[in-house]
C-alpha cells in the first residue's frame, strides 16, 4: 500500500484512541484492523497519516501502553494529537 491516508474510523465504545477498531479511506477504499495497520507499521511496509482540515499532515503512530494492546495515535511537531478522533466513521 505504500504512504496511506486514513480518513475513516471504526470506535468500538467510548471516543477514544484505544476504542479504535479499525482506520480506512472511503475514498479509495481501503480498511484494516488496527491490528495490521499496526503490524505494517512495525515491519515499515506501510505508513500512515491524516490531513487536518487545515491541509496539514500528522503521521499516524503507534503507542504501547504498559498494560493493554498497542493503539494507533496522531503525532505532528514531535507532539502526539487527536487527529484520528476527529475522523468520520467507516
Amino acid at each position: 500500500m505504500g504512504d496511506c491516508q486514513i480518513t475513516c474510523i471504526t470506535l468500538s465504545g467510548t471516543r477514544s484512541h484505544d476504542r479504535i477498531t479499525q482506520v480506512g479511506n472511503t475514498s479509495v477504499p481501503w480498511y484494516l484492523t488496527t491490528a495490521d495497520a499496526v503490524q505494517r507499521i512495525d515491519a515499515k511496509t506501510d505508513t500512515f497519516y491524516v490531513m487536518d482540515a487545515s491541509g496539514r499532515r500528522a503521521n499516524v503512530g503507534v503507542v504501547r501502553p504498559s498494560q493493554g494492546l498497542p493503539y494507533l495515535r496522531t503525532y505532528a511537531d514531535s507532539v502526539w494529537t487527536d487527529n484520528l478522533l476527529s475522523l468520520g466513521t467507516c
